[in-house]
C-alpha cells in the first residue's frame, strides 16, 4: 500500500462564532468547538484513508484561551501517523478577532479515527510518510500517545507499553 504525506490530508476549516454557539459569558461553548474539531479531523482522516472513518478517541483537550462571540475559528487538521486500521490526527485551533486584528492559538488536540469498509468492518490504511522535522517529531510521538490511549482505555497493560516505559527508564524496554 502506497504511503501518503501529511500534505495530502491537510484540512483547514473556518467557523464564525455566532450567538447560538456561546454561553452566558459570550464565550464559545466547549462542546461546539469539539464538534467542529471532530468534523475537521474526520475530513483529514478520510482524505488520508480514502474511506469513511469513525471517531475512536479524543485526547485531552485543554482550553488555553477563551473564544469570543464574533471570533473566526480556524482549525488546522492533519494526519500525524497511520497505524494498521487507524490514524491519529493533530489539530491546532486559532481564534481571530477580525476587527482588532488579533489571532491567538486557543487549543490543540489529537483525535483517532478508524477506517471502515461498506459493511462497517475495519480496513487497513495507507502509511503516513513524515517529511519535515515537525512531522517527524509528531510521527515519533504518536506511538507513545497511542500506547497511553490504549492503557487509559483498558486495551493495553502498562507493562506492555514499551515506548512509554522508555521515556521513564531510558533505552531499557
Amino acid at each position: 500500500m502506497k504511503g501518503k504525506s501529511s500534505k495530502e490530508s491537510f484540512t483547514i476549516m473556518n467557523e464564525l462564532v455566532l450567538p447560538n454557539d456561546t454561553n452566558t459569558f459570550n464565550n464559545l461553548m466547549g462542546g461546539r468547538l469539539l464538534h467542529w474539531m471532530d468534523i475537521a479531523a474526520a475530513i483529514s482522516a478520510q482524505k488520508h484513508c480514502n474511506r469513511v472513518v469513525v471517531t475512536a478517541s479524543v485526547d485531552n483537550v485543554s482550553f488555553q484561551h477563551p473564544i469570543k462571540l464574533g471570533d473566526v475559528i480556524t482549525i488546522e487538521a492533519k494526519v500525524s501517523r497511520a497505524f494498521t486500521t487507524s490514524v491519529e490526527v493533530r489539530m491546532d485551533v486559532y481564534a481571530q478577532n477580525i476587527p482588532s486584528g488579533t489571532k491567538v492559538k486557543s487549543n490543540e488536540a489529537y483525535y483517532t479515527f478508524v477506517a471502515l469498509d461498506e459493511n462497517g468492518h475495519t480496513m487497513p490504511v495507507p502509511p503516513m510518510l513524515p517529511e519535515t522535522e515537525d512531522e517527524i517529531e509528531l510521527y515519533e510521538g504518536a506511538l507513545r500517545r497511542r500506547q497511553l490511549r490504549l492503557i487509559l482505555g483498558g486495551k493495553m497493560k502498562p507493562s506492555d507499553a514499551t515506548e512509554l516505559k522508555a521515556l521513564f527508564f531510558g533505552a531499557e524496554k
